[in-house]
């Protein structure tokens, strides 16, 4: 399964868009490399909403291109609202309920 995630610092007022076949290790990566051209530069970032995507990687990415293309920051906060229910492209997107501090 892929999953679509959506990544906020706190430090640098951002949101980072991605996919993962396992985005919690992708998260890890994001906050150690200093290399990453745009996560690179800060170390606090947390999931803030995760979707699966897909059986595929193509239906990550193309799913991934949508909303960056859309360079709506209304967009991405409805997408990161617990209640927001997506549709029409993305409605093949499925809400992945948060994670305790504990997992």
């Amino acid at each position: 399964m892929f999953y679509l995630y959506i990544l906020f610092s706190q430090s640098a007022k951002r949101h980072y868009i991605g996919h993962s076949e396992n985005p919690f290790e992708r998260l890890i990566q994001h906050n150690t490399n200093s290399i990453e051209k745009y996560t690179g530069k800060y170390t606090d970032w947390e999931i803030v909403a995760l979707f699966e995507t897909g059986q595929t990687r193509a239906e990550a990415m193309a799913i991934e291109k949508f909303i960056k293309k859309q360079k709506s920051k209304k967009l991405l906060l409805k997408l990161i609202e617990p209640d927001f229910v997506p549709t029409a492209t993305l409605a093949q997107l499925v809400r992945v309920p948060k994670r305790s501090s504990r997992d």
